[in-house]
């Protein structure tokens, strides 16, 4: 199960990735690629799949809540953005996709730093 673990924590960094390069690209010609709203999807269903395997006792520790929640708001607040920016794509402005790319390093940040 741990390999499963490890295959879920893949794809939770990949769609992260998806999402800060979406829109740091995206700041050039001030739009928010589809690939965004796929990344942050993907990213916040493999990370709740790594806190139930992980809260499984499979994975080592158990995790910690706290964090997670943090994270878990975090990552709502990105996908309510991703999901109004591909709905209004005239109101996306350069700060708009700043405030993705910030929260997505915060989200990240706290994952590596908070122990």
């Amino acid at each position: 199960m741990e390999i499963v673990y490890n295959i879920v924590l893949v794809l939770h960094l990949l769609g992260w990735a998806l999402v800060l390069g979406g829109a740091v690209y995206g700041m050039r010609s001030v739009t928010l690629s589809k690939g965004v709203l796929h990344g942050i999807l993907t990213a916040l269903i493999a990370g709740i799949l790594m806190v139930g395997i992980a809260s499984a006792g499979v994975a080592g520790d158990e995790p910690n809540n706290i964090k997670i929640g943090v994270k878990l708001v975090i990552a709502l607040v990105v996908t309510a953005l991703a999901i109004y920016g591909n709905r209004n794509s005239e109101k996306v402005t350069r700060g708009f996709l700043g405030a993705i790319a910030g929260l997505t390093t915060v989200n990240v940040a706290i994952a590596v730093l908070w122990s």
